[in-house]
């Protein structure tokens, strides 16, 4: 019997795990993978988060990460407008930063079950949750938070909504070493799709981008496809060419679902991704996770402390979490409506290029405020 067991170890599930076991409780966090692991992410994270990650006593100098001031924003012909991120931010890769939170959860006493995915959740007369994991054990906790990420069986077992309607995007990362400003986050456009490019550590950049299927269906594979679609933005052509790839083959996923999602399923409370994924092109979804593991631990603790009831915890966590991500998730469905398509991006951007308060108030709905510690 745990108080708390975490069904993914992500940066939601990680944060809440450190969290609630820094509060005297009992957690238990499974994870299909084992640490460290790259994951398809942008891993550019906001400054809203960093007073609060160096509160939970991350030093994030020591996993070196880079100073990010300047965004960009081309058009597939390879125009460009530029500004400055009024917060700003840093880079860091997920293979480090997930590694160095999973360190720190160890060391205050949360307990980890790796390799193990996770089949289905039921609830006894007991007021707790069975958890039947594959190897064909079950785990009992009081509290269960969806760590799962943007594309789980779980999803399924649960029968959600979205998963019903089938996915077209499709997400692929890349580690590169490059000759690109180390401050500046770029956002390059091409037909039915955009890329990103940012600094991480050790001088190397993330360049990540989504596409949808038919994209990569019309080419023989990734590599056919980049040089059709993606080339014919000039910036991303000359990153292509010039850059050296560092990983074997790329980090690719599927499936996955930017409609809007339940916070609460089956009395399990949502964090990060499985509660709600911003688009890429806005960008910000590590700082949310990482704010979104904050306030369910926070939640979590009152009902473990018998401050609250159960209805009162998942009514009270779904309306913190909509008063926090609501209208920056509808804000990124909406500014995605606009790009993807050649035409309407160039239009876009010279209407952005016209209106730099409209960019910059963008740019401000899909970020929060620095998190008080």
């Amino acid at each position: 019997m745990y108080d708390v067991v975490v069904v993914g170890g992500g940066l939601a599930g990680l944060i809440s795990s450190i969290e609630l076991a820094r509060a005297g409780f009992s957690v238990v966090v499974i994870e299909r993978k084992h640490y460290p692991f790259h994951r398809v992410c942008g891993e550019y994270i906001s400054n809203e988060v960093r007073p609060y990650l160096a509160h939970l006593g991350l030093d994030l100098k020591a996993l070196g990460v880079k100073e990010i001031t300047d965004f960009r924003f081309t058009s597939p012909s390879g125009r460009a407008l530029d500004t400055q991120l009024d917060l700003g931010g840093f880079g860091v890769s997920r293979f480090r930063l997930d590694f160095a939170l999973y360190q720190l959860a160890l060391q205050t006493g949360v307990e980890f079950c790796l390799g193990e995915t996770v089949n289905e959740v039921t609830e006894d007369l007991g007021n707790s949750f069975e958890v039947h994991i594959q190897s064909g054990r079950a785990i009992v906790g009081k509290v269960i938070l969806g760590s799962f990420g943007k594309n789980s069986k779980m999803d399924k077992a649960l029968k959600r909504d979205f998963v019903h309607e089938k996915s077209p995007y499709i997400g692929i990362k890349y580690h590169i070493r490059t000759q690109f400003s180390q401050h500046l986050i770029a956002l390059h456009n091409f037909q039915d799709g955009y890329c990103g490019i940012s600094a991480i550590e050790e001088d190397k950049y993330c360049l990540c981008y989504l596409t949808t299927r038919d994209n990569l269906r019309r080419y023989r594979d990734i590599a056919d496809m980049e040089q059709n679609v993606l080339w014919k933005n000039p910036h991303l052509r000359r990153i292509f060419n010039e850059s050296e790839f560092l990983y074997e083959r790329p980090e690719v996923i599927n499936g996955f679902s930017f409609a809007p999602k339940q916070t609460v399923e089956n009395h399990i409370l949502m964090v990060g991704d499985a509660a709600g994924l911003i688009t890429p092109l806005c960008g910000n979804g590590m700082a949310m996770a990482i704010h979104g593991g904050k306030i369910a631990a926070e939640q979590t603790m009152l009902f473990l402390e018998g401050k609250i009831s159960r209805s009162q915890l998942e009514n009270d966590y779904t309306k913190r979490w909509k008063e926090q991500f609501a209208s920056r998730l509808w804000v990124g469905r909406t500014v995605q409506r606009l790009f993807g398509d050649e035409w309407l991006s160039e239009l876009s951007l010279r209407i952005f290029q016209n209106s730099k308060p409209m960019l910059k108030w963008v740019i401000k709905q899909t970020h929060g405020k620095v998190i008080a510690v």
